[in-house]
């Protein structure tokens, strides 16, 4: 039987890291409810993750996920004991993030349907912060369109308002949505959110920290109410490729669509649409990642990290 290893002494290094094979004895106990096909209705495009891969990565880690989310409840009524309270217990939220094309949506979408089929937790929501993005002529009118993505094109205090009145027991909170045709938000919809068990929250930079105020206080982050929080890595040179590789395929789907907000690149040969989709990752995506998404990388409780063909071949858990 072969234990966690960890790359440096265990009073030096704040993580157990697990490779593949001992990670995914973890789930020796725990049932599989997804079949493939429910596998491929929920993975991303461009993300080759199977049954196989869920089993071995995803039905662990949501095992781990409620054993953590069932301590919590068991503090917060012991807690509420000792206060003479009878507080609802507030729900659960679960944070997700890594760079444009790792994944993280894949594994923010399978964790909700994992999850959700356990008896403990069956309210299980997801929310994307693509939906506090700054509508288009917003970005437009601050000059920050062609920096969507980053930081300061999001509404961060109506997605920290949201958060915070997720994880204050609020009976109903509403989120808005994003379109991906046409590459904005659209209006007139919202997602509304009702006390769930678990709260997924999936973004770019949910784990950014709080910011300096200009008399120099510190604001709260979204991730300040996170009970949990997972980080999906993998090395740049691997996701600018799946990037690439996912522009051709939306080159012949949704870039196809008439409504699309890229439809100017469904006609680009082969060529041109590697250099096109090269250029957006090297003027946009790289330095965002570099700038502000991998730098929150150590803020996460747990790190999951690709290899080079999407498969999960590290597992770094942050010590209690």
């Amino acid at each position: 039987m072969s234990f966690p290893r960890t790359t440096t002494s265990a009073a030096a290094n704040p993580y157990v890291e697990f490779d593949r094979a001992s990670w995914s004895r973890l789930a020796a106990a725990t049932p599989l409810p997804l079949t493939a096909a429910d596998v491929v209705n929920l993975r991303g495009l461009g993300d080759p993750i199977d049954l196989p891969e869920v089993d071995a990565v995803y039905r662990p880690l949501s095992g781990l996920l409620q054993l953590y989310a069932a301590a919590t409840g068991a503090l917060h009524r012991a807690t509420s004991t000792f206060l003479g309270e009878r507080a609802t217990r507030t729900p659960y939220v679960i944070g997700v993030a890594g760079s444009v094309a790792v994944g993280k949506s894949s594994a923010a979408r399978l964790l909700r349907e994992l999850m959700r089929r356990w008896p403990q937790t069956p309210r299980v929501d997801l929310i994307t912060t693509d939906g506090f993005l700054y509508p288009n002529a917003e970005l437009r009118r601050r000059g920050l369109l062609e920096r969507k993505g980053f930081p300061e094109s999001y509404d961060r205090r109506a997605l920290l308002r949201f958060v915070a009145e997720v994880k204050s027991g609020a009976d109903e909170v509403t989120a808005p949505l994003y379109d991906h045709v046409t590459y904005d938000i659209l209006p007139d919809r919202r997602q509304v959110v009702r006390h769930p068990d678990v709260l997924i929250v999936e973004g770019l930079n949910v784990l950014a920290p709080a910011r300096a105020r200009a008399d120099g206080t510190m604001s709260m982050a979204v991730s300040d109410f996170f009970d949990f929080s997972i980080y999906v890595d993998a090395r740049t040179r691997d996701i600018k490729q799946w990037y690439v590789e996912r522009f051709l395929k939306l080159r012949r789907t949704a870039f196809s669509n008439p409504a699309s907000y890229f439809r100017r690149y469904a006609d680009l040969d082969d060529a041109a649409a590697v250099a096109k989709a090269e250029e957006i990752w090297e003027s946009i995506n790289a330095p965002n990642l570099a700038q502000n998404i991998l730098p929150t990388r150590g803020r996460a409780t747990l790190v999951l990290t690709k290899a080079e063909d999407h498969r999960m071949h590290r597992m770094r858990l942050r010590k209690l």
